[in-house]
């Protein structure tokens, strides 16, 4: 079997492109075995660098244990933090209530240190790639446009997560580390959709199957059309909308005929999938390997407590965290995708099943999207840390919606943004409903349910305010986190409204 182009990522030590794992973005002082200064002089070490600037994709741990999809479903209306007390795993539990401030551990260090890492990544490999010798110009052309993608989404999470954010496109020198200022939203947008837009000619509609995880051509549309939606100019709607349908016309993607094989493990890089990002079993990564783990940690995290029973991994248990809310249950109770998204544990052990140990704020409820299934449990390692469920980023069923939300806000096709409606529930054998923006939302948070989208669907859509009033949201401060605090300190950085 062909291993895919981030399995390279077990071979890379350090931070090659000469950024701290664990320090602040601004400490840029290279670690690792060879200097930057020293590196880039071969293709090899430009493939390297290409890899070092994917590689903050997967980390799904950090302190937090978890990744991104898990920590924003806990701040959605989707689930709660769960695990073994209100204390368990301190960041999580702030999320989940709204009572999140610059001092509180794990989660805003730790979306902060992933995305500013892979841009200082990224910026190192754009200074680097024009003068590595031997490297062909093809190849310097598809990693200048992987890069440019990158910095774009590590920015694009960045805006979305904390607003008020540095805008760094370089690589910064000595006496730059602590006079970076922030840049408006709207500026940090312009050079997300430039960065985009000079990445789609130099990449590939496909990858053979050894490159799967790098970008394509289909991604990157699909992102900037995705960024512009979150832009909220109904005026630039039909734009958002051309860009989307370059992917949603492709050849190179269909729905699945059956909704759970997106998400099932066995079924990577399946043809729904657009942008996908790589974790393995096979890296046998122990608790001595903190904190570069390649396994997805946050199966385990959502697996219930001191499981016992078939199917389920019970070998090492559960964390319980990510407890399914009962709106959230209620509101798939009679829909086809509910038997892949949702599992009723307290059903199964009052039926024999299994036995499990109620979470922090049990509601028998779990996610079965990324469960810790005991066929996929790994063999070597420490077992929590190598599972291998990849995370999807983006897919069909996503720009699909995306783009029916665009045609009805722009006044575009009518009836192309139903026929998209109507695919998302035709393959899960429902009926037609109205393209209304109030149907298409909704129909989001059933087919894209605990995948990490919900959050940003209500912050963007003004509805956060009133849907997450029971887990303590406020208007005009929750929508963004607070600037961690160690990132404040002698620098010129600005705390985020409301959290000062």
């Amino acid at each position: 079997m062909k291993k895919s182009f981030l399995l390279y990522s077990l071979i890379i030590t350090g931070c090659l492109a000469g950024s701290s794992c664990k320090k602040s973005f601004l400490a840029v002082s290279p670690e690792g075995t060879q200097l930057e200064s020293n590196y880039y002089q071969t293709p090899d070490e430009a493939f390297s660098g290409l890899v070092s600037a994917y590689n903050p994709l997967s980390w799904t741990v950090v302190s937090s244990y978890a990744p991104k999809m898990l920590l924003l479903s806990v701040a959605a209306d989707e689930v709660y933090a769960g695990g073994g007390s209100n204390s368990d795993n301190p960041g999580i539990q702030a999320w989940n209530t709204y009572t999140l401030s610059p001092a509180t551990p794990n989660v805003p260090n730790d979306l902060w240190s992933r995305n500013f890492t892979g841009v200082d990544r990224a910026n190192t490999m754009l200074e680097k790639i024009g003068n590595v010798p031997g490297l062909s110009d093809d190849l310097k052309a598809r990693y200048t446009a992987e890069m440019k993608f990158l910095r774009a989404y590590y920015y694009f999470d960045l805006v979305r997560e904390f607003g008020n954010v540095p805008l760094i496109t370089h690589v910064l020198t000595q006496s730059e580390w602590f006079t970076q200022v922030q840049a408006k939203p709207a500026e940090v947008y312009t050079q997300i959709e430039k960065d985009l837009n000079d990445a789609i000619p130099d990449l590939p509609a496909t990858v053979a199957a050894a490159e799967n995880g790098r970008v394509t051509k289909g991604a990157a549309q699909a992102m900037l059309g995705k960024v512009i939606i979150y832009e909220n100019n109904t005026s630039r709607m039909q734009e958002a909308a051309n860009d989307l349908e370059q992917v949603n016309s492709s050849p190179n993607y269909h729905l699945l005929a059956n909704y759970a094989d997106i998400f099932d493990p066995g079924n990577k890089f399946n043809a729904e999938s657009i942008f996908e990002i790589v974790h393995t079993a096979d890296a046998g990564k122990g608790w001595g390997s903190w904190p570069n783990f390649d396994g997805n940690v946050g199966v385990q995290m959502v697996g219930p407590r001191n499981y016992s029973g078939p199917v389920y991994e019970s070998a090492t248990a559960g964390y319980g965290f990510g407890v399914v809310m009962m709106d959230l249950v209620n509101d798939l109770k009679n829909d086809p995708r509910y038997s892949a998204t949702i599992i009723n544990m307290d059903s199964l052990q009052a039926a024999g099943y299994c036995t499990y140990q109620k979470s922090y704020q049990n509601t028998g409820f779990f996610i079965r999207k990324f469960a810790p299934l005991a066929a996929y449990q790994g063999t070597v390692g420490d077992i929590p840390l190598n599972w291998p469920n990849d995370e999807i980023e983006i897919r069909l069923a996503d720009t699909y919606l995306l783009e029916a939300e665009a045609l009805v806000r722009g006044g575009g096709d009518q009836s192309k943004a139903q026929a998209y409606l109507d695919a998302v529930r035709a393959r899960v054998g429902l009926p037609s409903v109205t393209a209304t923006l109030d149907n298409i939302y909704k129909e989001r948070r059933l087919e894209l349910a605990t995948e990490g989208h919900r959050f940003f669907d209500l912050v963007r859509t003004n509805q956060a305010a009133s849907v997450l009033a029971e887990k303590g949201f406020t208007a005009g401060k929750n929508g963004v986190l607070p600037i961690p605090l160690t990132e404040l300190n002698n620098t010129k950085l600005i705390q985020n409204p409301g959290y000062n």
